[in-house]
């Protein structure tokens, strides 16, 4: 069977889908939607260095809705605030679309009935399904640390953490001006939901633990955020210019569903220009540490084949994959958001309460 597909922009996770899209026998590319007005016209295949497809991409959302499609996979541009994409996406869902987003909307019930019933009300409009997908959210807090609680007994916390080496970013406006590497201490609060990449964040990466922790049994009392932008030990040439010492060159994020006052799962994201501020000096992509009967440490990194002759890094292959992988899973999904499924997790109650 084949599906037909859309892909939502062309930076650069949209245009690892797209190539993967092209390059799938089961999938055929029906439309393609841009930011740049220079690319609008343009063919995909030559945006995604392949064989010409005859589907020239465009910047107008009504090209897109008005197609025959059964998939959009939704890579936009990532910019502040978090719900700059809803009215997107609702309008994708209800024009029938379905839509894999891997820039959250994964458990869009956590802001509460009014903000759900958008997309629900979508969904069911457009008799479609909304599923978020990629490696983060999507894989690692979703799939690997909900996996592995299948084989407690007992579960006291779940703490996953990320590594992000930002060393290769070339923006400079970006690096220094919209993500404060760079910037004095404390001229920064990381914690103030005011600020750009907090408010984004904070709203991508609550869903996520919230998902996990309602999943598990514990609806979480509040969502708390424990951010700290650390110094430079030295001065740090990168990509985008230099990092004096002294100043800012690690982001330390990090995500608690509380539950009875305590963590119970946390996200720990760690963008970093040096590894001075880690915790080991031999670090993962990804560790998964579970506290329970037994407890849990995992362990998991992304590479490259040696063969490879592309310049894609294993992030970008590996949220292509996901998102491959997961259309199956969406298209015979039920209208409505879909969470991502794990093998069998921790269960807090076996069996239902008495009625």
């Amino acid at each position: 069977m084949t599906y037909k597909v859309v892909q939502w922009a062309t930076g650069a996770m949209g245009k690892t889908c797209l190539r993967a899209v092209i390059d799938h026998p089961d999938l055929e590319l029906v439309g393609l939607y841009v930011y740049n007005p220079k690319k609008v016209g343009a063919d995909a295949g030559d945006i995604a260095h392949r064989a010409k497809t005859g589907i020239l991409a465009t910047n107008a959302i009504d090209d897109i809705l008005a197609l025959n499609a059964d998939i959009v996979i939704h890579t936009p541009m990532v910019q502040p605030p978090y719900t700059s994409h809803d009215s997107d996406i609702q309008r994708l869902l209800a024009s029938g679309k379905n839509v894999i987003s891997i820039n959250g909307h994964s458990y869009p019930q956590h802001w509460g009935a009014d903000h759900f019933s958008k997309f629900e009300d979508a969904c069911n409009k457009g008799q479609s399904t909304l599923l978020g997908g990629g490696l983060n959210p999507g894989f690692i807090v979703e799939r690997i640390a909900a996996t592995a609680t299948g084989i407690c007994t007992r579960l006291d916390n779940i703490t996953v953490r990320e590594i992000v080496k930002c060393n290769e970013m070339r923006s400079p406006q970006y690096v220094f001006d919209m993500l404060g590497f760079g910037s004095k201490p404390g001229k920064i609060n990381p914690n103030n939901v005011k600020w750009p990449p907090a408010e984004l964040l904070n709203g991508l990466y609550s869903e996520v633990v919230a998902q996990l922790a309602a999943r598990l049994g514990r609806v979480p009392d509040v969502i708390e955020t424990e951010h700290k932008m650390l110094p430079a030990s030295t001065d740090i040439e990168m990509a985008a210019g230099i990092i004096p010492k002294g100043t800012i060159s690690h982001t330390a994020w990090c995500w608690h569903a509380m539950s009875g006052g305590k963590p119970f799962v946390s996200l720990a994201i760690d963008w970093i220009m040096e590894t001075v501020h880690l915790p080991e000096p031999e670090f993962p992509l990804w560790h998964v540490s579970i506290t329970g009967d037994p407890c849990v440490d995992l362990k998991i990194d992304l590479s490259r084949r040696a063969d490879d002759p592309y310049k894609t890094s294993p992030e970008q292959y590996g949220v292509a994959g996901s998102v491959m992988n997961s259309i199956p899973l969406l298209m015979s999904a039920a209208p409505g958001v879909l969470a991502m499924p794990s093998a069998p997790i921790f269960q807090c109650r076996l069996a239902p309460d008495d009625q």
